[in-house]
């Protein structure tokens, strides 16, 4: 998925004319709303106009509020769905508790056995569900359909690992005696995801929450409820051809007091929260004051570093698209370009070439790289951060304006937008979900690393370089302070093999590859007497 990406992205730098703007389909076809005219995907997901139910806890139900899930595209509505209220979430945390104590009995390799179910479900269905989250969240088809993979990928992971989580034998310094390392399951586990990637996450979490013999209870964003049906949907033919309890993949739709209620509730023994960080530092507090456990994933603000030894069309190439990228929207988007003087200019006129020929329009066209922004309220907050970039001294050198005429009238499109400011500006300070790059200039490596880690956040960096000595200082204790520091790639783009998250106000919590399987589960040490005597440690004699 990500080198078709590339090869478009390519294909923008090295264009000799600008596209033109993207088209949003012909008139008669604009006509139809967007479930009539994509009616048989939404119709193979299981997905009605209306009378959705929100709520699944081994059978679907729901009784909150009907919500509308809207195409940001156009904001017109594409479903309704009957969300999930606090009663309901009570009640289907009973429901995945005992789902689990069916599940935890299950030999960890027959548990891969049906995530490898799980699995070819989602293959058979990558494409509509790809194309679901292209028409809900709005970022570009390839990526729809790569973020699906990615949810295929981890499942096939967590398949390996059925096979190979191991504990660990400890020596011990008695005669007679063993010590052994064992991981359990917590019981259930939470999850609240974004947005920005309505599949992905929940994938991460369940599969690693499932392998390890945990239940698992979702509670996705209001604005993406179509996706999380849709799965939830296919996870559940699953279990019950496994003839295993369906509830033990719940669901509950739903706004603020769902989540508030998840976060709280000591049922929920491991909370994986996916959001802001104002919202995150909240939600540790509270499962921290019940001594839960949580998995904290927010705010990026990240960093590509480029250094005047590097092959500046690759450089190119990659902040264009981690910039651009879902319209900004990943946690793992470029915010800020940090640009050595000596070829400040030279980067700038690629950069800035290439931005006027991207193509803005429909994520579901052929071609287009920028898709809308997911809200009108992301709309409003790109526009408050360009007043922000000139109140504080900075220049817009490309881009910075809304695009409101056809054919993007009626739509959350922006035009992604390059600024000139200084590192010690407020507005570099926090990240805005948009694409917008604030571009910055430096002298020595040492000055570059400082401003990368000058911020707040600390999930994703990178720098590009042909020097192997910076590449080993940029990796190591003076280096970056990110969870991941990357060289001659983008920040975004991450493999499932690899432990995901970051560090200071990004929450410190990893998902997906490594071991990050042991943070659901419970750790325990085992010290076994095998020698009929009874030798204390450190050489203790009790009498």
């Amino acid at each position: 998925m990500f080198s078709a990406i590339y090869k478009q992205t390519t294909r923008v730098l090295l264009a000799s004319k600008p596209h033109s703007v993207g088209t949003l389909g012909k008139t008669a076809a604009r006509s139809l709303s967007t479930f009539d005219k994509h009616r048989d995907i939404f119709e193979s997901l299981g997905i009605e106009k209306t009378n959705n139910k929100g709520v699944f806890d081994g059978e679907w139900t729901g009784s909150g509020p009907i919500v509308p899930s809207f195409n940001p595209v156009n904001n017109q509505i594409i479903a309704e769905v009957v969300t999930g209220t606090p009663a309901d979430l009570d009640r289907a945390l009973d429901r995945v508790a005992e789902a689990q104590k069916i599940w935890v009995e299950m030999p960890i390799p027959k548990r891969g056995h049906v995530l490898l179910a799980m699995r070819d479900a989602l293959v058979k269905n990558l494409q509509p569900l790809g194309k679901l989250v292209a028409l809900e969240m709005g970022k570009i088809l390839p990526e729809g359909v790569g973020e699906v993979q990615e949810y295929i990928d981890i499942l096939e992971y967590a398949l390996g690992l059925s096979r190979m989580m191991q504990g660990a034998i400890i020596p011990s310094e008695r005669p007679g005696h063993v010590m052994l390392e064992t991981w359990n399951p917590l019981g259930t586990v939470g999850v609240i995801s974004a947005f920005n990637f309505p599949v992905a996450v929940y994938g991460w979490n369940s599969a690693l929450a499932l392998v390890t013999g945990n239940g698992v209870l979702w509670k996705p964003s209001p604005t993406t409820p179509l996706c999380a049906l849709a799965v939830t949907r296919l996870l559940e033919k699953t279990l019950r051809d496994n003839n295993l309890p369906p509830a033990l993949c719940s669901l509950v739709t739903g706004d603020v007091d769902v989540g508030v209620a998840l976060t709280q509730d000591k049922r929920t023994h491991l909370m994986s929260f996916t959001g802001s960080t104002k919202i995150g530092r909240e939600v540790g507090k509270v499962v921290q004051g019940r001594f839960g456990k949580s998995i904290l994933e927010l705010g990026g603000n990240n960093a590509i570093i480029v250094m005047e030894d590097c092959d500046l069309d690759l450089a190119a190439r990659a902040v264009l698209f981690a910039a651009v990228g879902t319209a900004g929207q990943r946690c793992t988007t470029t915010r800020r370009l940090i640009v050595q003087e000596s070829i400040y200019d030279a980067l700038m006129e690629r950069l800035t070439k290439a931005y006027k020929q991207v193509k803005v329009g429909d994520p579901l066209d052929e071609g287009v790289l920028c898709g809308p922004l997911h809200t009108k309220e992301a709309v409003k907050a790109y526009e408050k951060l360009l007043v922000d970039v000139k109140k504080q001294g900075g220049k817009i050198l490309c881009g910075g304006e809304v695009l409101k005429k056809a054919p993007f009238k009626g739509g959350n499109f922006v035009a992604p937008t390059m600024t000139k400011v200084s590192p010690t500006m407020d507005v570099v300070k926090d990240e805005v979900f948009v694409p917008v790059l604030h571009t910055m200039t430096f002298k020595t490596l040492d000055e570059a690393i400082a401003i990368n880690n000058s911020v707040a956040q600390g999930l994703s960096s990178s720098i590009f370089t042909t020097n192997p000595a910076t590449m080993f200082k940029w990796i190591g204790p003076k280096g970056s302070d990110c969870g991941i520091i990357n060289v001659n790639i983008p920040t975004n783009g991450a493999e499932i093999g690899g432990a995901f998250g970051g560090e200071k106000e990004t929450g410190g919590g990893r998902e997906s590859g490594s071991d990050s399987w042991k943070q659901y589960c419970r750790r325990g040490t085992c010290t076994i007497n095998y020698s009929g005597a009874l030798p204390l440690a450190q050489g203790i004699n009790f009498g």
